[in-house]
């Protein structure tokens, strides 16, 4: 069974830092481009940061410069870093893993709550 196990939520005030972590099985990690979305309420789902099985990042324009993605292979684990949390950054964070093409696959996390009071 697939399975991508989010950590991390909770709540922080303005300003403050939190890093969610996301434990995928070895079978689609390896292969997958990871990625951390984010879903606020009445708002649609939005990308927050992908990274390659490379290890190439790519960031919302919202958080370049406060949130770093990365992923470690050898613990089939993706990361984000979240630093100067804003309370606009309020959300369900989600963990994706992503694959294109013929034995392609799209799974998603349980998603996890971060709150960022003001």
């Amino acid at each position: 069974q697939v399975q991508l196990v989010e950590s991390g939520g909770g709540l922080v005030q303005a300003g403050g830092s939190l890093r969610l972590s996301c434990a995928a099985s070895r079978s689609i990690f390896s292969m997958a481009v990871m990625g951390w979305y984010r879903q606020a309420p009445m708002k649609q789902r939005e990308l927050v940061a992908a990274i390659t099985t490379g290890g190439s990042p790519n960031y919302a324009d919202s958080v370049k410069g406060r949130f770093t993605i990365s992923r470690d292979n050898a613990k089939n684990t993706v990361y984000l870093q979240m630093n100067s949390l804003k309370p606009e950054d309020t959300a369900v964070y989600y963990c994706n893993a992503k694959r294109e093409g013929f034995w392609g696959y799209n799974y998603w996390g349980q998603g996890t709550q971060v709150t960022v009071s003001s």
